[in-house]
Protein backbone atom coordinates (compact mmCIF):
# COMPACT_ATOMS: atom_id res chain seq x y z
CA UNK A 1 0.00 0.00 0.00
CA UNK A 2 1.40 3.38 -1.03
CA UNK A 3 1.38 5.92 1.77
CA UNK A 4 1.60 9.66 1.08
CA UNK A 5 2.71 12.46 3.37
CA UNK A 6 -0.03 15.07 2.88
CA UNK A 7 0.69 18.82 2.90
CA UNK A 8 0.71 20.20 6.44
CA UNK A 9 1.17 23.95 5.90
CA UNK A 10 -0.59 24.61 2.57
CA UNK A 11 -2.88 27.59 3.06
CA UNK A 12 -0.64 28.98 5.80
CA UNK A 13 2.95 29.12 4.58
CA UNK A 14 1.98 29.15 0.90
CA UNK A 15 -1.28 29.03 -1.11
CA UNK A 16 -3.27 25.82 -1.04
CA UNK A 17 -4.84 26.49 -4.44
CA UNK A 18 -2.60 24.91 -7.12
CA UNK A 19 -3.09 27.72 -9.64
CA UNK A 20 -2.38 30.43 -7.06
CA UNK A 21 0.65 28.54 -5.79
CA UNK A 22 2.14 28.03 -9.23
CA UNK A 23 1.53 31.68 -10.12
CA UNK A 24 3.22 32.87 -6.92
CA UNK A 25 6.24 30.61 -7.38
CA UNK A 26 6.64 31.81 -10.97
CA UNK A 27 6.34 35.45 -9.89
CA UNK A 28 9.00 34.97 -7.20
CA UNK A 29 11.36 33.30 -9.66
CA UNK A 30 10.72 35.91 -12.35
CA UNK A 31 11.78 38.66 -9.95
CA UNK A 32 15.30 37.16 -9.69
CA UNK A 33 17.92 38.41 -12.19
CA UNK A 34 18.79 35.81 -14.80
CA UNK A 35 21.69 33.44 -14.21
CA UNK A 36 23.43 31.36 -16.89
CA UNK A 37 25.64 29.40 -14.47
CA UNK A 38 25.55 25.61 -14.48
CA UNK A 39 23.19 24.09 -11.91
CA UNK A 40 24.77 23.84 -8.45
CA UNK A 41 25.47 20.63 -6.58
CA UNK A 42 23.79 21.94 -3.43
CA UNK A 43 21.66 24.82 -2.18
CA UNK A 44 20.74 26.33 1.17
CA UNK A 45 17.36 28.06 1.14
CA UNK A 46 15.07 29.50 3.88
CA UNK A 47 11.77 27.99 4.97
CA UNK A 48 9.46 30.67 6.38
CA UNK A 49 6.12 31.60 4.85
CA UNK A 50 6.54 32.74 1.27
CA UNK A 51 5.46 36.29 2.14
CA UNK A 52 8.58 36.53 4.30
CA UNK A 53 11.28 34.27 2.84
CA UNK A 54 9.90 33.54 -0.62
CA UNK A 55 12.05 36.12 -2.45
CA UNK A 56 15.25 34.80 -0.86
CA UNK A 57 14.31 31.17 -1.50
CA UNK A 58 13.56 32.07 -5.11
CA UNK A 59 17.04 33.58 -5.49
CA UNK A 60 18.50 30.17 -4.61
CA UNK A 61 16.15 28.16 -6.80
CA UNK A 62 16.63 30.44 -9.80
CA UNK A 63 20.04 28.76 -10.09
CA UNK A 64 18.17 25.66 -11.30
CA UNK A 65 16.67 27.22 -14.42
CA UNK A 66 19.06 25.17 -16.58
CA UNK A 67 18.39 21.97 -14.64
CA UNK A 68 15.12 20.53 -16.07
CA UNK A 69 15.51 16.81 -16.85
CA UNK A 70 19.11 16.89 -15.60
CA UNK A 71 18.43 16.58 -11.89
CA UNK A 72 16.50 13.42 -11.09
CA UNK A 73 17.14 13.00 -7.35
CA UNK A 74 16.91 15.59 -4.57
CA UNK A 75 18.34 14.99 -1.10
CA UNK A 76 16.42 17.40 1.16
CA UNK A 77 17.38 18.07 4.78
CA UNK A 78 15.87 20.44 7.31
CA UNK A 79 15.65 20.88 11.07
CA UNK A 80 12.93 19.53 13.33
CA UNK A 81 10.69 22.24 14.75
CA UNK A 82 8.16 20.05 16.55
CA UNK A 83 9.65 16.68 17.53
CA UNK A 84 12.82 16.06 19.52
CA UNK A 85 14.95 13.05 18.61
CA UNK A 86 18.49 11.88 18.05
CA UNK A 87 19.90 11.59 14.52
CA UNK A 88 18.14 11.91 11.18
CA UNK A 89 14.52 10.94 10.51
CA UNK A 90 13.58 9.21 7.27
CA UNK A 91 9.91 9.64 6.31
CA UNK A 92 8.33 6.18 6.45
CA UNK A 93 6.02 7.17 3.56
CA UNK A 94 6.32 6.51 -0.16
CA UNK A 95 5.35 9.94 -1.50
CA UNK A 96 5.43 13.61 -0.47
CA UNK A 97 2.49 15.71 -1.68
CA UNK A 98 1.96 19.43 -2.26
CA UNK A 99 -0.92 21.17 -4.06
CA UNK A 100 1.20 20.81 -7.22
CA UNK A 101 1.24 17.02 -7.06
CA UNK A 102 3.04 14.07 -5.51
CA UNK A 103 6.78 13.36 -5.46
CA UNK A 104 7.96 9.76 -5.10
CA UNK A 105 10.42 8.98 -2.32
CA UNK A 106 13.54 7.13 -3.48
CA UNK A 107 13.06 4.03 -1.35
CA UNK A 108 16.17 2.30 -2.67
CA UNK A 109 18.39 5.20 -1.68
CA UNK A 110 16.78 5.45 1.74
CA UNK A 111 17.39 1.76 2.31
CA UNK A 112 21.10 2.43 1.76
CA UNK A 113 21.26 4.89 4.66
CA UNK A 114 18.80 3.22 7.03
CA UNK A 115 21.64 0.86 7.89
CA UNK A 116 23.52 3.81 9.43
CA UNK A 117 22.99 4.07 13.21
CA UNK A 118 22.04 7.78 13.07
CA UNK A 119 19.17 7.21 10.58
CA UNK A 120 15.75 5.79 11.45
CA UNK A 121 12.22 6.01 10.11
CA UNK A 122 10.26 8.57 12.14
CA UNK A 123 7.07 9.39 10.32
CA UNK A 124 5.90 11.64 13.15
CA UNK A 125 8.90 13.92 12.66
CA UNK A 126 7.77 14.55 9.06
CA UNK A 127 4.02 14.79 9.59
CA UNK A 128 3.72 18.44 10.64
CA UNK A 129 7.17 19.73 9.71
CA UNK A 130 7.20 22.76 7.41
CA UNK A 131 10.94 23.06 6.75
CA UNK A 132 10.99 20.43 4.01
CA UNK A 133 7.51 21.00 2.62
CA UNK A 134 7.94 24.65 1.67
CA UNK A 135 10.92 23.82 -0.57
CA UNK A 136 8.98 21.38 -2.72
CA UNK A 137 6.83 23.74 -4.89
CA UNK A 138 10.00 25.47 -6.13
CA UNK A 139 11.52 22.12 -7.06
CA UNK A 140 8.31 20.95 -8.71
CA UNK A 141 8.15 24.12 -10.80
CA UNK A 142 11.78 23.99 -11.96
CA UNK A 143 12.66 20.32 -12.34
CA UNK A 144 11.26 17.54 -14.46
CA UNK A 145 10.21 14.33 -12.71
CA UNK A 146 12.46 13.59 -9.76
CA UNK A 147 12.68 11.37 -6.71
CA UNK A 148 12.98 12.77 -3.20
CA UNK A 149 15.15 11.69 -0.26
CA UNK A 150 13.80 13.78 2.65
CA UNK A 151 15.36 13.89 6.12
CA UNK A 152 14.30 15.83 9.18
CA UNK A 153 17.44 16.39 11.23
CA UNK A 154 17.32 16.26 15.02
CA UNK A 155 20.29 16.16 17.39
CA UNK A 156 23.00 15.09 14.94
CA UNK A 157 26.65 16.00 14.55
CA UNK A 158 28.11 17.48 11.39
CA UNK A 159 29.99 14.21 10.82
CA UNK A 160 26.79 12.16 11.10
CA UNK A 161 24.97 14.33 8.56
CA UNK A 162 28.01 14.36 6.26
CA UNK A 163 28.15 10.55 6.34
CA UNK A 164 24.57 10.37 5.05
CA UNK A 165 25.35 12.91 2.33
CA UNK A 166 28.44 10.97 1.31
CA UNK A 167 26.34 7.83 0.71
CA UNK A 168 23.75 9.77 -1.33
CA UNK A 169 26.12 12.23 -3.05
CA UNK A 170 25.78 10.79 -6.56
CA UNK A 171 26.70 12.80 -9.65
CA UNK A 172 25.08 15.71 -11.54
CA UNK A 173 21.74 13.91 -11.38
CA UNK A 174 21.61 14.48 -7.61
CA UNK A 175 20.89 17.86 -5.96
CA UNK A 176 21.29 18.46 -2.23
CA UNK A 177 19.08 21.07 -0.56
CA UNK A 178 19.38 22.22 3.05
CA UNK A 179 16.42 24.13 4.45
CA UNK A 180 17.33 26.71 7.10
CA UNK A 181 16.55 30.20 8.30
CA UNK A 182 19.29 32.23 9.96
CA UNK A 183 19.05 34.27 13.19
CA UNK A 184 15.71 34.66 14.97
CA UNK A 185 13.99 37.62 16.67
CA UNK A 186 16.83 40.10 17.05
CA UNK A 187 16.65 43.76 16.13
CA UNK A 188 17.52 44.55 12.53
CA UNK A 189 21.16 45.59 13.04
CA UNK A 190 21.97 42.67 15.36
CA UNK A 191 20.45 40.26 12.86
CA UNK A 192 22.48 41.76 10.03
CA UNK A 193 25.67 41.34 12.02
CA UNK A 194 24.94 37.74 13.00
CA UNK A 195 23.74 36.73 9.55
CA UNK A 196 26.72 38.27 7.80
CA UNK A 197 29.02 36.29 10.09
CA UNK A 198 27.07 33.14 9.25
CA UNK A 199 27.39 33.84 5.53
CA UNK A 200 31.14 34.28 5.88
CA UNK A 201 31.36 30.95 7.76
CA UNK A 202 29.34 29.18 5.06
CA UNK A 203 31.54 30.67 2.32
CA UNK A 204 34.63 29.47 4.21
CA UNK A 205 33.17 25.96 4.68
CA UNK A 206 33.73 26.45 8.41
CA UNK A 207 31.01 24.64 10.38
CA UNK A 208 32.86 25.23 13.63
CA UNK A 209 32.06 28.95 13.29
CA UNK A 210 28.28 28.52 13.18
CA UNK A 211 26.66 28.44 16.60
CA UNK A 212 23.18 27.35 17.64
CA UNK A 213 21.63 30.85 17.62
CA UNK A 214 22.89 31.64 14.11
CA UNK A 215 20.71 29.18 12.15
CA UNK A 216 17.79 26.93 13.04
CA UNK A 217 19.13 24.44 10.50
CA UNK A 218 22.63 24.52 11.96
CA UNK A 219 22.94 20.71 12.09
CA UNK A 220 22.17 20.03 8.41
CA UNK A 221 24.12 23.15 7.32
CA UNK A 222 27.20 22.02 9.20
CA UNK A 223 26.88 18.53 7.76
CA UNK A 224 26.70 19.96 4.26
CA UNK A 225 29.69 22.22 4.90
CA UNK A 226 31.70 19.23 6.12
CA UNK A 227 30.78 17.17 3.05
CA UNK A 228 31.40 20.13 0.72
CA UNK A 229 34.87 20.66 2.20
CA UNK A 230 35.66 16.99 1.64
CA UNK A 231 34.35 17.21 -1.92
CA UNK A 232 36.22 20.39 -2.84
CA UNK A 233 33.12 22.52 -3.44
CA UNK A 234 33.05 26.32 -3.45
CA UNK A 235 30.18 28.37 -2.01
CA UNK A 236 28.53 31.55 -3.25
CA UNK A 237 26.22 33.72 -1.15
CA UNK A 238 23.36 34.41 -3.55
CA UNK A 239 21.18 36.51 -1.24
CA UNK A 240 21.05 37.54 2.42
CA UNK A 241 18.15 39.51 3.84
CA UNK A 242 15.76 39.38 6.76
CA UNK A 243 12.05 39.77 7.34
CA UNK A 244 12.54 43.47 8.01
CA UNK A 245 13.82 43.92 4.45
CA UNK A 246 10.90 42.03 2.94
CA UNK A 247 7.78 42.35 5.08
CA UNK A 248 8.69 44.42 8.18
CA UNK A 249 8.75 45.34 11.04
CA UNK A 250 12.41 45.69 12.05
CA UNK A 251 12.39 45.25 15.83
CA UNK A 252 12.22 41.41 15.85
CA UNK A 253 13.37 39.95 12.55
CA UNK A 254 14.24 36.53 11.16
CA UNK A 255 17.26 36.19 8.89
CA UNK A 256 17.22 34.42 5.53
CA UNK A 257 20.10 33.38 3.31
CA UNK A 258 20.48 31.69 -0.07
CA UNK A 259 23.70 29.85 -0.93
CA UNK A 260 24.86 27.84 -3.96
CA UNK A 261 27.57 25.15 -3.88
CA UNK A 262 29.51 24.34 -7.04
Amino acid sequence: MIRTRAPAVAGRFYPSNPRELRTLVRQLLAAVPGCDAAPPKALIAPHAGYVYSGPVAASAYARLTRAPNRIRRVVLLGPSHQVGFRGLAAPGTHRYATPLGEIPVDQGALDCVLSLPQVAERERAHAGEHALEVQLPFLQELLGPFQLMPFVVGDASAAEVAEVLDVLWGGPETLIVVSSDLSHYHDYQTARRLDTATSRAIEALAPEKIQYEQACGRAPINGLLTAARQGGLKVETVDQRNSGDIAGPCDRVVGYGAYAFH
